[in-house]
C-alpha cells in the first residue's frame, strides 16, 4: 500500500474527496440494496437524492413535439454536422442567450444576466471547483454558514487545495446567518493563519430549504466587502421556490448597495435542479469580475457542455411559453409534495424546520437520540439506514452543530414510494416510544423483535396521499450509481 502511494500523486492518495462520510455511506448502503415496490419492497428507499423528477414528465412532452432540437432525431439531423464539430468553449451563442434569459426568468425577471458573462462547466460541481480555480490558491480558505453540503470538502478543495471554514449557525434562531457568527469565523481564521479569500453561500440553503431574505444579503454584501474578500452565491435550487413569498438573488441586492465592490460577486448555477437535469451536467459560473469570466472561459475546456445538449436547450429554454409554464407546474408540485411529507412527518409526531424552497426538509429527530451527541446521532442515523432501510443523510455530515438533525428529499420518487417511506418512520416511531414506555416499568424485559415490518400497511393512514401528485411518467425510486451526488 506504501508503495503504490508512493507511485500517485498527493490528489490521489488523499481522503479529501470526503466520500469516508456517512453521507456517501448511506448511499453506498442503498447501492447494495435498492427499494423497488416488486422486485425488492424491503430494500433501502433512496431519500438521500436531491433530485427533482416531479416534472419530467412536462420536458418529454416537449421534446416529443419539437423533434427538430434534437439532432438525433430525422427532423434535426441535418444540423448533425454543424453541432458534433462545434467545440468553441465560449459556448453556442443561442445556448449562452437562453441560459442567460432563464437565469432573469427564474428571478422573476426583476434583473438581466448578460450572455458573455455565462462560463460553462460540468455541472454545479464543476462550476464550484471552476470558480475556487479562479479566485484561490491551495491553502486559501472561504467561510461557509453550516449546516452546508457535505460535498463542498470534494468540490471547493479536493483539487484546488482551498480549505472551508464553517460559520457555525443553530437552531436558536432557525440557522440564519449573523455578522456576529461570521465575524467570529473570520477572525479565528486571522488568528491561526488561515487567508480567507472568500464567503460561500447556498441561496436556497442545501439542506436547509430555507432562502435569505433582502436584508440579510445586504449585510453579507456589507461584510465582504468591509474584509475585500469574495462572495459566491450558490443559486441553483433558485426555481424550487414553492412558497408564495420571491426568491431573492444577490444580483437583486448589488442594485441597492452603495459602492458595492462587484469584481467581487460571483454565482453559481445549474439546470440539476430546477430543471431537473443532473445528467446533462449543466454548470455555470456568472461572475461580474472581467478577469474571472476570461481566466473561467479558458478553465471550461476541462469541463465543457456537450455541443448536443447545448443545441437542445437552447431551444428548449428559448421557448418561453414552456418556460413559464413549466415553472409554474414545477413550483406548485414541488408545493403538494411537501406538503404530503410534512404533514405525514407531523401526524407521526416528527417537525421539521420550516421551509420554502428546495427538494428536501431539514428533520429534527433530536427526541428519538439516546444521548445529545454526535455518537448518538450515529446510532440512530445506522439503525435508519439498516433497519428501516431508508437512507437519509445525518446533520453532522452537513457540519451541523447540533445532533438529530436529518435531511431527508423527498421529490425523487412517485406518491407509493413516499407513502411506503412514511409507514417505515410511523412504525419505527412507534416501536420507539413502545419500547420508551416499557423501559420505565422494567430493565430486564428483553428487547421487542421488529414488529414495523410486519405492520407496514396497517400502521399509518393513506388519507394524505388522496391529493397526491399522480407522476404522469414511471420515476425510477432505484437510480443507479452516479458521480455527482447531491
Amino acid at each position: 500500500m506504501e508503495r503504490q502511494h508512493q507511485l500517485l500523486s498527493k490528489i490521489a492518495t488523499n481522503d479529501r474527496h470526503g466520500e469516508n462520510s456517512p453521507y456517501f455511506d448511506g448511499w453506498k448502503a442503498y447501492d447494495k440494496n435498492p427499494f423497488h415496490p416488486t422486485d425488492n419492497p424491503d430494500g433501502v428507499i433512496q431519500m438521500g437524492l436531491a433530485e427533482n423528477q416531479l416534472s419530467a414528465d412536462s420536458i418529454i412532452d416537449w421534446i416529443k413535439k419539437h423533434p427538430k432540437a434534437s439532432i438525433c432525431n430525422p427532423e434535426g439531423v441535418h444540423m448533425f454536422k454543424d453541432i458534433a464539430n462545434f467545440q468553441d468553449y465560449h459556448g453556442l451563442p443561442e445556448f449562452r442567450q437562453a441560459i442567460a434569459k432563464f437565469m432573469g426568468r427564474v428571478r422573476g425577471g426583476r434583473v438581466t444576466f448578460d450572455p458573455d458573462r455565462i462560463v460553462m462547466s460540468g455541472g454545479a460541481t464543476g462550476a464550484n471547483e471552476l470558480i475556487m480555480f479562479c479566485l484561490a490558491d491551495p491553502g486559501d480558505a472561504f467561510l461557509v454558514p453550516s449546516p452546508y453540503y457535505p460535498a463542498f470538502y470534494r468540490d471547493l478543495g479536493w483539487r484546488t487545495g482551498v480549505q472551508i471554514v464553517p460559520v457555525d449557525c443553530d437552531s436558536s434562531n432557525n440557522f440564519q446567518i449573523t455578522k456576529v457568527a461570521l465575524e467570529a469565523a473570520y477572525d479565528k481564521a486571522q488568528q491561526d493563519g488561515i487567508n480567507v479569500k472568500g464567503l460561500i453561500i447556498t441561496n436556497p440553503s442545501n439542506p436547509l430549504g430555507t432562502t435569505l431574505d433582502r436584508e440579510t444579503l445586504k449585510c453579507l454584501l456589507s461584510f465582504i466587502n468591509e474584509k475585500n474578500i469574495h462572495i459566491v452565491c450558490d443559486e441553483i435550487y433558485a426555481a424550487t421556490i414553492f412558497s408564495s413569498q420571491n426568491f431573492v438573488s444577490v444580483s437583486e441586492v448589488i442594485e441597492e448597495v452603495v459602492d458595492c465592490n462587484r469584481d467581487l460577486i460571483h454565482i453559481v448555477y445549474s439546470l440539476s435542479k430546477d430543471m431537473g437535469l443532473p445528467g446533462f451536467r449543466v454548470g455555470i459560473v456568472y461572475s461580474y469580475n472581467d478577469a474571472v469570466v476570461n481566466c473561467g472561459r479558458k478553465m471550461s475546456s476541462f469541463g465543457l457542455v456537450s455541443s448536443q445538449t447545448q443545441y437542445l436547450l437552447a431551444s428548449m429554454l428559448s421557448d418561453e411559453e414552456f418556460v413559464e409554464d413549466f415553472l409554474a407546474e414545477s413550483s406548485k408540485r414541488l408545493k403538494k409534495r411537501h406538503g404530503i411529507f410534512t404533514k405525514g412527518l407531523e401526524q407521526i409526531g416528527i417537525s421539521c424546520l420550516e421551509s420554502k424552497a428546495g427538494l428536501f426538509v431539514w428533520m429534527n429527530l433530536r427526541h428519538l437520540l439516546k444521548e445529545q451527541t454526535n455518537d448518538g446521532e450515529m446510532a440512530l442515523w445506522r439503525v435508519i439506514v439498516n433497519d428501516v432501510k431508508l437512507n437519509v443523510s445525518p446533520g453532522s455530515s452537513f457540519h451541523c452543530v447540533e445532533p438529530g438533525w436529518f435531511r431527508v428529499c423527498f421529490a425523487n420518487m412517485d406518491d407509493e414510494t413516499l407513502e411506503v417511506a412514511l409507514k417505515r418512520i410511523n412504525a419505527f416511531v412507534g416501536e420507539q416510544k413502545e419500547r420508551d414506555t416499557l423501559s420505565t416499568k422494567t430493565k430486564d424485559m428483553p428487547s421487542k423483535t421488529k414488529c414495523w415490518k410486519k405492520n407496514l400497511r396497517l400502521s399509518f393512514s393513506s388519507r394524505i396521499f388522496e391529493e397526491g401528485i399522480g407522476s404522469p411518467i414511471a420515476m425510477s425510486p432505484h437510480s443507479p450509481l452516479v458521480l455527482a451526488r447531491t
